[in-house]
Formats: C-alpha cells, structure tokens, sequence
C-alpha cells in the first residue's frame, strides 16, 4: 500500500477531516508531509482531541526506533482500541513491546504510544494490507463513537 492510497481510503470515510500540512499553511515544518486523520463530520479542525489515525514520513524527536530516515520508508500509526492492540500483539498495552519498531509490513505496537495502545505498520504491505484497512475503519469507528457520546452532553 502506498502513503496515497492510506490517505484516499481513509478520506473516503464519512465525517472524516484530513489534515496534511505543507510549506506555507501555517503548521510546525516537522509536520509537513505527513497526514492526521479526524473524525469531524463539521469540517472544523478539532482542538481538544488527538487523531484516530496518522501517517508520518520522518523520524520524530524521541521516535527514531522505526528508522524512518530510510529512503521511502512511512508508518501508519491507529488508535483501534486495547481489543484490537491485545488481538494484534497478544500482550496488554502497558506491557513492553518486543517486536523490532522497524519491521515493515507487520502489525506492531507503536514504539512511543503503543502504552496508550496504538498500533502501528511500518510500509504496510501484502501482509498487513487488509488488517490495516480493518484497523482504520475501527480506529474511525471508536473515534465516530466518542464524538457523538460528546454531541449528547
């Protein structure tokens, strides 16, 4: 799967804002090139609340263990709840993780917040290529769950 494709698939969601920011817009340089996918059926970028899902094409300060400075190498990264990250590395989030962060084409836990239970797939690939598309829709739906639970307070 390539980065474009991630991005198509989950902009084709229903309510979903996807943000990638570019040179000029405003957003931090780290930023840029990257995507962060919102659940947000108004189109207004939320403030209070992380996205359900990202693709990061660079090394962030204090997340380099996935060796994203490689040529061509991205990361999806989901927030598809502690069911799915249980069912995907057979441990519990606060567990330590002991799959190498740079593996491509496999499910893994993130190697910074994979303690808050994201997943995530280094150049997702034949492998993973289904089970991340199952990943996103979940991610999607926990996050479509959590804004309407908010819209009724």
């Amino acid at each position: 799967m390539e980065k474009d494709e991630i991005i198509a698939f989950v902009s084709d969601l229903e309510g979903v804002l996807v943000l990638t920011p570019k040179p000029g817009d405003g957003t931090p340089e780290l930023a840029w090139g990257d995507a962060f996918f919102y659940y947000s059926p108004d189109g207004v970028i939320p403030t209070n609340i992380q996205p359900f899902a990202t693709v990061v094409t660079k090394n962030y300060p204090d997340d380099e263990a996935s060796r994203l400075d490689r040529p061509g190498a991205y990361r999806v990264n989901v927030a598809a709840g502690k069911d799915a990250f249980v069912e995907w590395t057979g441990h519990t989030p606060r567990e330590p993780a002991t799959t190498d962060p740079s593996v491509a084409d496999t499910v893994i836990a993130h190697p910074v917040y994979g303690t808050q239970g994201w997943l995530a797939v280094v150049n997702p690939g034949p492998r993973t290529e289904t089970a991340l598309r199952d990943l996103l829709r979940k991610a999607y739906e926990l996050a479509r769950a959590r804004y309407e639970r908010r819209a009724e307070d």
